[in-house]
């Protein structure tokens, strides 16, 4: 598997995540849904990544947007779905959690659905240090969301 900066113009990563933001807005109710489209995706404070295999089949994608110097918020984590139970999730997770780190992020915080569909993203999450807290940012109270931070270390 090869993670890299995604190319946000490739008909490919573009159908992806025109699937991924469909699939949650057909998910979660009006108002509930907080997938950033490409347009959000392209702002100068995002940064997005994006898993292929040896054969440059897209496997998954993940992005990072700044909210503070010392802060920033995980957006758009999806893996395809011919290879959920593979590993893709977890390795795009610890590498944009290095990025972060590389750059000087002290916490990294996110947004997910409260419903069954979002168990396994709030199970991986919880594997990986992130515990549950307030809405931060622009977020408000909503229970159809779970709200989960992770404090950087070294």
């Amino acid at each position: 598997m090869r993670i890299a900066p995604g190319d946000l113009a490739d008909p490919a990563v573009v159908a992806f995540l025109e699937e991924h933001v469909v699939q949650l807005r057909d998910v979660t109710p009006p108002g509930s849904s907080h997938a950033l489209d490409l347009d959000g995706l392209r702002g100068p404070d995002v940064r997005f990544w994006s898993a292929t295999d040896d054969h440059g089949h897209l496997l998954g994608c993940a992005a990072l947007k700044t909210l503070a110097p010392d802060h920033a918020e995980l957006k758009s984590m999806r893996t395809a779905t011919t290879r959920t139970r593979q590993g893709v999730a977890t390795a795009l997770l610890r590498h944009v959690l290095a990025e972060a780190r590389a750059t000087g992020v002290a916490r990294v915080s996110l947004e997910t659905g409260s419903f069954d569909f979002f168990a396994p993203a709030r199970a991986l999450y919880a594997r990986h240090g992130f515990v549950e807290c307030a809405p931060f940012g622009d977020y408000r109270p909503d229970p159809h969301s779970t709200f989960m931070t992770l404090v950087l270390g070294p």
